[in-house]
This record gives C-alpha cells, structure tokens and sequence, in this order.
C-alpha cells in the first residue's frame, strides 16, 4: 500500500491506499443529485486524461491541438487541466485544509471550478480539489505535481484481478434502492455504447434475447439502428467464467480488468471487444438467483413457492448518459473517419 505526501514539506496526505482501475463512471452522475464517494475506502485511481480547469473554447484551440488533448471530434471545450490526477475517497485525506476563497460550486457543495481548493496543513500548499457538489461524485483529487508517492510500510493484499469480477459481491445491481436506475449502470452504458459505435461502425446491431435485450435494448437502440440484414453486427457477452458462444458474435461485450482497466480479451484475441464495467458485466453474466424462494415454515423442504416478488424495474427504460456516451466518443481516435464523423455530427446538439 501507498501514501502520498506534500512534495514540499514531507506531510502525509493520505491514508494508506492501493491502486485500482478509474472507474468509467468518475465524470459522469445524475443532475441535482448528491452522489456518494467514488472509491472505495483504502484505494486510488489515476485519471491519464487531462481533467478540470483551465477550459479553452474548441474554436479558439483547434483540432490539432483538441487531438494532442485527446479529444478528436468539436466539442464546447476542451480540458488543458493536469494529466494523471488522483482521486481518493474523501475520508482517506489527511492534513488538508479547504483554501476558502476557491470553494465555489453549483449549488450544494464545491465543485473545483476554481482549480484546487484544499492545502496542505504543513506548508500551505495547494495539493488537492475537493468535489462534492450536486451532480458529482465525492471526491479528493490529487495534484500530480504537488505530491509524491511512497510505500506505506503496511502489507499489500493481492491485487484485484479477473476472479474478483466472478464474486457475487462483485455485481453492481441496475436499480437504485430508491426504484430509479442506477447511475452507475447508466454512465456505464453510456461509456460501452460508444465503443460499440465505433466497433460497429454504425452498422445495425442485434442483441441476444435475455437480459442484455431486456436491459440494454432501449439504450442501444437510440444510438444504433437495430434491424435485419446482410450488415447487421451480432453482440454477445464473454469474458472470464462465460461458456463461449458458437458462432461467435461479431462484437463481444468484456470486463475491464479492476486492476488495469484493460478489456478481457479471448485467448486468440481476435475478436471484436467492446469494454463494459465490469460491475456491470457482472451482473449481466451472473444475475444471482432467478428462482423462487425457498418455502419456510409448514411447506415441506425443497418446496418451491410462485409469489416470490419480480425483480424491481422503474417507471422508464435504461437509458444512456448523454454525457458519458459524448464524451467517450469524441476521445475515441477512430471518430475522425469519415462515416464515424457524419454519425457524430448529425446527432451534435
């Protein structure tokens, strides 16, 4: 495990972390809604994308410099922000204190528009960004340059790897306890949607019956055509633990690694992947139990009872997060190919 500490004075600023994937969901929550922290306790991600202020109009940056960025289609601005921040759960910083006068946000919190806001108790140096405000997820984001990392001298414990996606407390459940859709499922179909764009081509896709249909039909199909023909792309899922479907589909829908974030890839990683949380992915492969429940009391054991309730679904289809599928895509190079970028503008806003 890891601490980081002010580059300038030594002081400790966090608790002791370990390093897992960016979750695809970290820029992406619900408008007007207090989310909870990001990471789970004792871990940290790093972001390799350039993020937060200061924002520069498109038109004043231009493509080549958009590209340099990451961003390879017109956008409304572009981030020149550090690159490989950090971001830890809120309750994993240690010795800092908000800079008041950079505590500015929307309406219920901070949200970091003023660049960092939190400095270091020992020299006064701004370090981190504290992230809270309506619409975020909490989080303390890291300086790069303002800090150093270094072993805590606590034992690591194993890194996080594909067995972990197999656990059933691995599984990310699509509806919130509230009835509405989880937001995570919806940044997260966002994020895969896009990829799935480009894997495709924009060329009509068909699902498998079961719960990818059931839960993603109606995402996919405002993004994609979904129809018969000598072009349609077949999906399915795969990925570790999934018996391998015969024929193959033309796009496999995988895991990203928890560690890395990298997509699963078949053992003759030939295939046509497109990545998905592997929260996510987990509960579409492993549902959990489908069945009744087992009777109790005077039924006789083994008796299976028919009331058990139905799997809670809200009022409205699972929809995609605009913004994450947007902003995936446009960081996707392949946007820049003719049909990929006629797709692109004919649904600009």
């Amino acid at each position: 495990m890891d601490v980081f500490a002010c580059a300038g004075c030594q002081t400790e600023l966090t608790a002791p972390v370990s390093r897992v994937a960016l979750p695809v969901h970290t820029h992406h929550g619900g408008w007007e809604e207090l989310h909870p922290p990001l990471m789970e306790p004792a871990t940290y991600a790093v972001d390799p994308l350039p993020t937060g202020p200061p924002w520069r109009l498109w038109e004043d940056v231009g493509a080549e410099a958009a590209a340099r960025q990451g961003v390879y289609a017109p956008v409304y601005s572009v981030s020149f922000g550090a690159r490989n921040r950090i971001v830890i759960a809120p309750g994993d910083s240690r010795s800092m204190t908000l800079i008041l006068e950079k505590c500015e946000g929307y309406c219920r919190g901070v949200d970091g528009r003023a660049g960092p806001n939190l400095a270091c108790e020992g020299c006064g140096r701004a370090v981190a960004t504290r992230m809270d405000d309506c619409g975020l997820w909490q989080t303390v984001w890291l300086e790069p340059a303002a800090v150093v990392r270094r072993p805590s001298g606590l034992p690591a414990g194993p890194d996080p790897g594909w067995d972990d996606v197999e656990r059933a407390e691995h599984r990310v459940p699509p509806v919130e306890p509230d009835g509405s859709w989880s937001r995570r499922w919806e940044a997260a179909v966002g994020v895969a949607l896009a990829h799935l764009v480009v894997a495709t081509e924009d060329r009509p896709v068909t699902l498998p019956a079961g719960p990818i249909a059931e839960l993603l039909g109606h995402a996919v199909g405002g993004r994609l055509r979904a129809e018969a023909g000598p072009d349609v792309r077949t999906v399915g899922l795969a990925g570790p633990g999934v018996r391998e479907i015969r024929p193959r589909p033309d796009v496999l829908l995988v895991p990203r690694h928890p560690l890395t974030g990298e997509p699963w890839r078949p053992p003759d990683d030939e295939a046509v992947v497109v990545p998905l949380d592997s929260g996510v992915w987990a509960y579409l492969t492993h549902p959990g139990e489908t069945s009744p429940t087992p009777a109790t009391g005077v039924l006789p054991r083994s008796v299976l009872r028919d009331d058990y309730p139905l799997p809670p679904r809200p009022w409205r289809p699972l929809t995609a997060h605009y913004r994450a599928f947007n902003d995936t895509l446009v960081r996707l190079p392949a946007i820049r190919t003719p049909r990929l970028r006629r797709y692109y503008d004919a649904r600009r806003p």
